[in-house]
């Protein structure tokens, strides 16, 4: 093309009046989210909660103190830009003063540190669960670096303490880009207990309002989600129902099962694979496929 052309498909695309319910207008100064930034924040969390496994691999029990107080200063600059990136970004939050958006994004990532030692020791029964699990599991350490259960679940640990402390859209992100890396998908607003465990994963989905217990192991393709939910009178979905199952503890769920709706399965039920289940499902009871 000539620069004139060029020229002509520049002003074309800047002129965004067609799409403008699409487009997001941010004020001056105020940058939208990064999923390279939030991509580079989860690694750093990892490196903090399991030293040497992700980060620097030199770390041992001498430098330990460093490398974790590097990497929450680190952390801590980040986050707190992320956030504010969030709250810009969001609707109800225009309208806020810069000076107060700055300060609550200060307090939120402040709280969301303070719970690092609490997200650790959930993954610890996480990465407990899945060596316990799985017989080709060799050590704690393999499961660590190579099962994408754990990855999934690491991020929605993130994910989730970030959503509860009121953080807009970051959480979103960060759930989908734990979607992206493992095939595995799960609401950051999703509830899951300690001692969880997803053997190879790919292809499972747990909706937003699904409330999962302690000790529950789910294969790949499983799938907690929604019914077709209703619409108000104007044909429009409405949206913020509890339309996802709520999964007892001890539970198994083979591959490829579906659940849906607001059901519950009850403590010690066992789910057979390629079943469909949309009502409630007793406790200890097993639902295999008729031969």
């Amino acid at each position: 093309m000539t620069s004139k052309e060029t020229i002509d498909v520049i002003k074309k695309l800047a002129d965004t009046g067609t799409i403008s319910d699409v487009c997001h207008n941010q004020s001056h100064n105020n940058p939208m989210p990064s999923v390279d930034v939030l991509s580079e924040i989860v690694n750093l969390i990892r490196s903090v909660l399991f030293p040497g496994y992700f980060g620097d691999a030199r770390v041992n029990t001498k430098s330990m103190l460093y490398h974790i107080g590097v990497n929450i200063d680190k952390l801590q600059l980040l986050l707190q830009r992320q956030i504010r990136a969030g709250l810009c970004f969001d609707a109800s939050s225009a309208e806020q003063h810069c000076s107060e958006i700055d300060r609550i994004s200060e307090e939120i990532t402040d709280n969301f540190i303070d719970q690092l030692p609490e997200i650790r020791a959930k993954l610890h029964t996480d990465i407990i669960a899945a060596y316990n699990g799985d017989p080709a599991a060799k050590s704690y350490g393999e499961v660590i670096f190579c099962y994408p259960g754990i990855r999934a679940i690491s991020s929605h640990r993130i994910a989730n303490a970030l959503l509860l402390l009121g953080v807009p859209l970051i959480p979103r992100i960060i759930s989908e880009m734990a979607h992206s890396e493992t095939g595995i998908d799960i609401h950051p607003g999703a509830t899951i207990g300690e001692y969880f465990t997803i053997d190879h994963g790919t292809g499972v989905v747990i909706g937003e309002t699904a409330k999962i217990g302690n000790n529950v192991k789910m294969y790949q393709g499983v799938t907690l989600g929604a019914r077709s939910f209703p619409l108000d009178e104007n044909g429009i979905p409405i949206k913020g129902i509890d339309r996802h199952p709520k999964i007892g503890n001890n539970v198994i769920i083979y591959s490829n099962s579906t659940i849906l709706g607001n059901v519950t399965i009850g403590d010690g039920a066992v789910i057979g694979g390629n079943i469909w289940v949309d009502h409630d499902v007793e406790p200890g009871a097993k639902l295999i496929q008729k031969k």
